[in-house]
């Protein structure tokens, strides 16, 4: 798994841990945690698919050379 795929899941976790606190503590503020989650989850898809991308362009690329 691509390092930036991991801290972006991390930040992800812990944004929702966030909001769950944000929210039980009666605060409004949990809403802005959730869309963070929501950014960081589609940034760690994104990086998750241009890995697995880039390591079957390699693949390609080294089979038809060979």
């Amino acid at each position: 798994m691509p390092r930036l795929a991991l801290y972006t899941l991390a930040v992800c976790v812990l944004a929702i841990a966030a909001a769950v606190v944000s929210f039980a503590r009666g605060s409004w503020l949990g809403v802005v945690w959730i869309l963070i989650a929501g950014i960081s989850s589609n940034m760690a898809w994104y990086y998750l698919r241009k890995a697995r991308a880039d390591r079957a362009a390699d693949r390609e690329r080294t089979g038809a050379a060979g």
